[in-house]
């Protein structure tokens, strides 16, 4: 359906004005004021600013009579600016709307090639999809690209081949593609709930308990195979907690200390709850290990396994249900309810086979350096270690992150390229 605009008014042409340049103070002023004497209707209005280089371009109703006139105006109120003035009229600027974009990508890459950008050209060309903006949202620690697309005669559902093809172009490229629907249903996402082991940190929490035990290995290739989705995870989880027993319970502590974030975890986390999101962890680790974690992140909800002392020691079992794949979906949408969300507006972030009915339920689900059993289920899958790429999948520019860090004191200069 073609978009509603205002009418002209009697006597008037339509017409695009655009100029370029050197982005100087004024030149704004300058170009509007030329249009305002020879009284333009503006009808559309897009400015541009690229690395010092300006392009302001306006959709305009006109008497062609003056034509002539407004195009020497302008050049000469902008000569001095170094501008470079055109005017467009004719059948085809008279038909011309601002296209409504249908759904964004999202490109992100160490290197992000300009062999990549073509490939994802061609790629949505092949569906007749056209891209209408194209956006940096990110410079560090790699690369990221917004593409706002078109997808011809879309209807739900149509778009599971682009997402398909985008997910092979993405293993062949060596690049994250993400594709969301654009608009309000983009915007609305307001609960972001994370895995903890492999996703939130770096480790797996059950390992590093393991160690002190030394069953590391033992439990390192059980945990490999319930995350390949080769064991069912209970009965995995239950095995290897009872290499833990008889372990001193000041071991958990020991374990908090050495957790280490995932990179972009804490600039991802504090982003989200500045803007009002609600942010969650649900994890198959063990509560007593992530709870002070949950609290320095100011996290609003933390669930995971709890594991049994008797006596300051690990008996080798966990206390109450299990949290699985069935319980981290549950709660998501517990968690959802209790905020007064729809499971549309909540985003899932997981890496192994037990978050597969999460991120299957979520608004959107994000496979973070993930299992291939997860892949295949999530919307979007992110391949490099930086955690902060899921802010970008939102639409989150790195620009507006480090305006905000810089805002409330937090060091976030970029390193040197």
């Amino acid at each position: 359906m073609k978009p509603l605009e205002i009418a002209l008014q009697t006597g008037l042409k339509r017409a695009v004005i655009s100029t370029s340049g050197p982005d100087k103070p004024g030149v704004s002023a300058e170009f509007f004021a030329a249009l305002a004497s020879h009284e333009v209707q503006l009808l559309d209005v897009e400015q541009t600013n690229f690395r010092g280089r300006l392009h302001l371009a306006a959709l305009v109703g006109m008497n062609p009579d003056v034509l002539s006139d407004l195009e020497r105006d302008l050049r000469s109120a902008l000569f001095d600016f170094g501008q470079v003035v055109a005017i467009e009229t004719g059948e085809a600027v008279a038909k011309g709307s601002r296209e409504k974009s249908t759904h964004v990508v999202v490109a992100l890459g160490n290197p992000l090639t300009a062999e990549n950008v073509s490939r994802l050209g061609a790629a949505l060309a092949s569906f007749g999809a056209n891209i209408n903006v194209i956006r940096g949202i990110a410079q560090y620690p790699l690369t990221g690209l917004e593409f706002r697309i078109t997808v011809p005669d879309y209807t739900p559902g149509d778009g599971k081949k682009i997402r398909r093809a985008l997910a092979e172009l993405s293993a062949k490229q060596g690049i994250d593609l993400a594709m969301e629907h654009a608009g309000l249903h983009r915007r609305a996402k307001r609960l972001v709930c994370f895995d903890c082991d492999s996703t939130l940190i770096t480790g797996e929490v059950i390992e590093m308990l393991a160690a002190h035990a030394g069953r590391e290995a033992e439990v390192a290739a059980v945990t490999e195979r319930a995350m390949r989705g080769e064991l069912d995870f209970e009965e995995s989880l239950r095995e290897r907690v009872k290499t833990l027993a008889g372990l001193d319970a000041s071991v958990i502590d020991e374990v908090a200390a050495e957790i280490q974030l995932t990179p972009g975890a804490r600039t991802t986390i504090r982003t989200l709850n500045s803007m009002g999101y609600r942010t969650a962890v649900v994890s198959g680790g063990f509560i007593q290990v992530l709870e002070d974690l949950a609290e320095e992140l100011e996290l609003d909800y933390v669930r995971a396994n709890t594991l049994e002392i008797v006596d300051g020691k690990l008996t080798g079992r966990v206390i109450g249900d299990v949290v699985d794949r069935e319980a981290k979906a549950n709660f998501l949408e517990v968690f959802a309810a209790d905020s007064g969300l729809t499971m549309a507006q909540t985003v899932a972030v997981g890496d192994g086979a037990n978050d597969i009915d999460m991120l299957s339920r979520a608004g959107l689900g994000i496979a973070f350096n993930a299992k291939p059993a997860l892949k295949e289920v999530a919307d979007a899958s992110v391949n490099h270690p930086f955690l902060d790429e899921v802010l970008y999948m939102l639409g989150i520019p790195r620009e507006e992150i480090d305006t905000f860090n810089e805002a409330s004191g937090v060091d976030s200069q970029p390193p040197q390229l």
